[in-house]
């Protein structure tokens, strides 16, 4: 696909919705960071429900620390991996506590020396938290593009490296939020809604459904 039919597939996508986000529910850096720690391998619907009452009791490093292993793990038990999870958390709170004033750091070095955060999540911080044009490649974004053929690769970085080349700048910033939204209600894994396709036209997939 060239630079030209990727800036038509985001005119698109960004006439259909103008600031596309995260269905995250958060009120604060540190609650984003947390429920994006818990979203791997985890939907932001069973997250959410999780966080709901969590960041009631506690929703600062001190408090995560306060409340402990044990009550953490009730609170997220309904979230897969809750065990490693609620381990890595508590690591992270003790970092930001110990290195960064109880902060989110916004330099992706720093935030990926916390346990449990990986490029993708780092750069969903660095997004939507500190509006870095970084694009955080989820399983929604590495299949979507890889089937209508935006960026291909069998690696995250490698459909990273491919959209911050091929995606016009001013498309960057919300680009991995239209793909996630794409992928999650139209572009599903399964059985694609090409029917209802806005992008149906530049789509380059070759098992497209007409």
């Amino acid at each position: 696909m060239n630079k030209i039919k990727a800036g038509n597939i985001f005119k698109i996508l960004t006439a259909s919705d103008p600031k596309p986000t995260t269905e995250l529910v958060y009120n604060s850096n540190f609650e984003l960071l947390i429920s994006v720690i818990l979203s791997a391998q985890a939907t932001d619907k069973s997250v959410n429900h999780a966080t709901k009452s969590l960041f009631q009791i506690a929703n600062t490093p001190e408090q995560i620390i306060h409340l402990g292993i044990p009550k953490l793990k009730e609170n997220i038990k309904t979230i897969g991996l809750f065990n490693n999870k609620a381990k890595n958390i508590m690591l992270t709170c003790e970092i930001l506590i110990k290195k960064f004033n109880s902060q989110v750091p916004g330099e992706r070095e720093s935030l990926e020396e916390l346990p449990g955060v990986g490029r993708k999540t780092a750069n969903v911080i660095l997004n939507t938290v500190f509006g870095k044009s970084v694009i955080a490649v989820d399983t929604h974004v590495f299949r979507v593009s890889n089937r209508i053929g935006l960026a291909k690769g069998v690696k995250p970085i490698d459909i990273e490296k491919g959209l911050m080349k091929i995606i016009p700048e001013e498309f960057l910033f919300n680009a991995h939020h239209h793909l996630i939204m794409h992928g999650r209600y139209t572009c599903i894994a399964r059985k694609p809604l090409c029917y209802q396709c806005k992008i149906n036209k530049l789509c380059e997939s070759k098992e497209k459904i007409q």
